[in-house]
């Protein structure tokens, strides 16, 4: 047991863990309409979005730097960005190789499956 918890923990260090999955259809709606924004190449709703995710956290696989953008995903109520982020990775942005949904500021991530 303690072998099978400190292999987890070191591969979530490494960027190895397997991030768990959830289906596009199941995220919330402003997150489905961050896809759809990513897909159609914006307009995006702030400023920040589109630019490099450097993966500090090693939670997402490991690539170089450049590879990862961030999108913001709107909450309702909040006057500011909130916690709730959108990752790709891959080029073009229009079209990424993964997208991955964080809704507590990159502590987790979620591969979205399409």
């Amino acid at each position: 047991m303690l072998h099978t918890l400190l292999t987890l923990c070191l591969a979530g260090f490494l960027g190895l863990a397997q991030a768990q999955e959830i289906a596009s259809a199941d995220l919330p709606p402003e997150a489905r309409a961050t896809l759809q924004l990513i897909a159609q190449g914006g307009p995006f709703p702030h400023k920040r979005d589109g630019i490099v995710f450097n993966n500090f956290e090693k939670l997402l696989p490991i690539q170089p730097r450049g590879h990862y953008r961030e999108y913001t995903v709107r909450t309702p109520g909040v006057s500011h960005r909130g916690a709730r982020r959108i990752v790709c990775g891959g080029e073009p942005p229009t079209r990424p190789a993964a997208c991955y949904y964080t809704a507590d500021h990159y502590r987790s991530f979620r591969k979205i499956r399409p």
